[in-house]
């Protein structure tokens, strides 16, 4: 990279910290590599496959670097109706687990917890989202006349990120952390350990909506409280494939609007520790 850089005559990158950040001249150089490479890339798919360019309409792939758990749990159940509405888009998916941002010149669109803040990209906030607590509905019927107040009899599952205090006293429960069992750092094993009948779990309530709504799952009592992180999408301004870029966006914003919502918890009692503009009777936004 050193000696590009002498070769051009100018800097490419600069260090932040830690990292190294491109600069304006080298992201721009970036963004044209890479779109040479996607020309080529389609050029040599043509003659493998022996289809003409122009013969028929082409295929437009975006790379998407998703956070694991919103993969899993409700990105990849819902691609089959992507392909359907939109068949001239491929998408590629990148699984990311880290809770900081990779590097955003590196994919065509990113839903990661981190919002984008560098100069040239476009943020959106995915959705206003909260944390429930859910378990197998065996777990609950075997307590007689199950109230919020037996929840605390339920094994309760960790998680590295997040802790039970908030949802605890939102119940009106005592704050008191579990301190046996294993501890997960990924959402979607939590959620696996929950659907397994391992015990109780706290965890947004989009991930688990389609669990619930399949019997799998059930949510304990009416409380809801705010993440700790939010969902942002991001992508380039005046990208090359823009258009699938809008697509895409659009497309996950109307199976937001079309998720299931949620029915009442079992054992009803607590309280919604959102602030109260944002939420009903059941912290439906």
């Amino acid at each position: 990279m050193r000696s590009l850089e002498q070769q051009l005559g100018t800097p490419l990158f600069r260090r932040v910290g830690a990292r190294m950040v491109p600069t304006s001249v080298g992201a721009r150089l970036a963004e044209r590599i890479r779109i040479g490479m996607s020309e080529l890339d389609e050029a040599f798919t043509e003659a493998r496959t022996g289809t003409a360019a122009g013969a028929s309409p082409s295929t437009v792939r975006l790379e998407v670097s998703v956070m694991t758990d919103l993969a899993a749990q409700w990105l990849i159940p819902r691609l089959d109706r992507f392909s359907a509405q939109h068949p001239g888009i491929d998408l590629m998916i990148r699984l990311h687990a880290d809770i900081a941002a990779p590097d955003p010149y590196s994919v065509d669109v990113g839903v990661w917890h981190q919002r984008v803040e560098e100069t040239g990209f476009v943020t959106r906030k995915l959705l206003d989202d909260y944390v429930i607590a859910v378990c197998r509905p065996e777990l609950v019927d075997r307590i007689p006349n199950f109230t919020i107040a037996d929840a605390a009899k339920l094994p309760m599952l960790r998680f590295s990120h997040r802790s039970w205090r908030d949802w605890l006293v939102a119940a009106g429960l005592p704050p008191r952390e579990p301190t046996r069992g294993p501890i997960f750092d990924d959402a979607g094993l939590l959620l696996r350990a929950s659907v397994a009948g391992q015990g109780l779990a706290t965890t947004r309530s989009l991930l688990v909506r389609d669990a619930i709504a399949a019997g799998e799952l059930v949510q304990v009592g009416d409380v809801c409280i705010a993440p700790s992180l939010e969902y942002y999408v991001s992508w380039r301004e005046h990208h090359p494939r823009e258009r699938a870029i809008y697509a895409f966006w659009q497309w996950m914003q109307e199976e937001i609007a079309a998720t299931v919502p949620l029915a009442k918890g079992i054992g009803r009692g607590g309280k919604p520790a959102l602030p109260e503009a944002q939420n009903d009777a059941n912290c439906e936004r």
